[in-house]
């Protein structure tokens, strides 16, 4: 069984909080208000030697006016089952509530280890109320403070007596792929469709998904971690703290990430946002493809495709090394054409080409259409290298390196990816004297 301990219970009890002090970082959103966590998020921690995989789950309710509330439930459901320990979280300002007791129940049928938590005993009057919850009918009730770590030691030299020693940390040495873009363009119902499942919750409403979600997917001879991402809309049509920050995760994930996959809705088309987010990947050096989902909701003639490829392409202008696929989730179609693209631009991104084999493409390239002279002096490039970088960077080594032109840098750029696949890749040259 794998080490997954999952954090539990009734909304705005301190779950998030508590989940990222056991990751140690601000990975799930916190805020006042309640339902703030809607999916399950994942996070790696450790203690004592022992790594195991945290889940911190929105919070179980009935009868409320969320219109997510039946979609929570599935989540936490999930996550039950998941777990190999299960943490049921309460609070103690609020003491016993009714929700507890009902949810103990649906805990209990589980059949596995399960600690409550009281959590916001932040003095010793809250510690000694804690007691109360011994009524819920388990046979431990840890006392502890989120927000200041109080207690957690005590919880977490319990938990590890249930895990193995060996758990494989999942997000180590394999792909790590994104999937970005504007609200509501189908970012969730892509990671769905892939999965099979419900991983994460999807409406027609814009900003659904909040938090990054992070699933590993073995399948089919592949293996990568999936981010699903909140919708990036411009600053000034985000509404609230909660979005700000959703966003700020959002780009957390494409900065963590190897391959983008930024998604398109087609009935919008291409917009002035789209094209800040791929430049962002850019930026930061990532692997890039854009996937154009809801191509079966466009009325389409022979010439469609490549009229609406042309404007994306266009639009790109320089970044137009970025490779376009046209799906549609919903009938998931080119679904999986989409993820072995971002694949083979995981594969080129790290690729290493032999110096010999640069030189002898490139020199030729090079003497057929050599630098303009400037200021009547001749620049000549001796020969070309790749440096040993995270991604693909290219050395030229040439007399005079300062009279290289941007015009002449794109050249070589073009006749690098006309002769070796770095379609989806940003690759960088940089000149150097010899």
């Amino acid at each position: 069984m794998s080490n997954i301990v999952a954090i539990v219970g009734r909304p705005n009890v301190g779950k998030s909080t508590f989940f990222n002090r056991l990751v140690e970082k601000k990975q799930a959103i916190m805020d006042n208000e309640s339902g703030v966590t809607r999916d399950r998020q994942y996070g790696e921690a450790q203690w004592n030697g022992k790594k195991f995989t945290v889940i911190d789950t929105g919070g179980y309710v009935t009868g409320s006016e969320d219109i997510f509330e039946s979609e929570i439930r599935k989540q936490v459901k999930e996550a039950l089952g998941e777990a190999s320990v299960i943490l049921f979280m309460v609070d103690c300002h609020t003491g016993l509530t009714d929700l507890d007791k009902d949810f103990a129940n649906i805990v209990r049928e589980v059949k596995k280890p399960v600690y409550v938590v009281a959590n916001k005993a932040d003095n010793p009057e809250k510690s000694f109320m804690a007691g109360e919850f011994y009524a819920l009918g388990f046979d431990e009730v840890f006392t502890i403070s989120s927000a200041s770590g109080s207690g957690t030691g005590e919880i977490l030299d319990e938990i590890v007596n249930h895990l193995e020693d060996d758990h494989e940390d999942q997000f180590t040495g394999i792909p790590k792929i994104s999937i970005l873009g504007r609200p509501n363009a189908g970012k969730s119902s892509f990671l769905n469709a892939l999965l099979g499942k419900e991983r994460t919750i999807v409406t027609d409403l814009a900003g659904t998904t909040r938090d990054s979600i992070h699933t590993r997917y073995k399948l089919y001879g592949k293996d990568f971690i999936l981010t699903d991402t909140a919708g990036l809309r411009k600053k000034t049509k985000q509404k609230d703290d909660i979005e700000f920050y959703s966003t700020i995760r959002a780009i957390q994930a494409l900065q963590d990430s190897d391959v983008c996959i930024i998604m398109i809705d087609a009935t919008r088309g291409f917009e002035s946002q789209d094209m800040q987010i791929i430049s962002l990947a850019h930026k930061y050096k990532k692997g890039i493809m854009i996937m154009v989902n809801k191509w079966d909701l466009i009325e389409k003639d022979g010439k469609t495709h490549d009229k609406f490829k042309k404007e994306i392409v266009e639009k790109l202008g320089p970044l137009s090394y970025v490779p376009i696929i046209f799906t549609s989730v919903l009938q998931k179609q080119r679904i999986f054409q989409a993820i072995e693209t971002a694949m083979k631009i995981y594969e080129q991104r790290s690729e290493k080409l032999s110096t010999s084999e640069l030189n002898d493409v490139m020199l030729k390239e090079i003497e057929r259409y050599p630098p303009p002279a400037l200021k009547g002096k001749y620049i000549k490039i001796k020969y070309v290298t790749q440096l040993p970088t995270y991604t693909p960077c290219f050395a030229f080594f040439c007399n005079l390196p300062q009279y290289i032109k941007p015009p002449y840098e794109r050249y070589l750029e073009n006749k690098l990816r006309e002769h070796f696949d770095f379609s989806g890749v940003p690759i960088k040259l940089v000149f150097r004297k010899k």
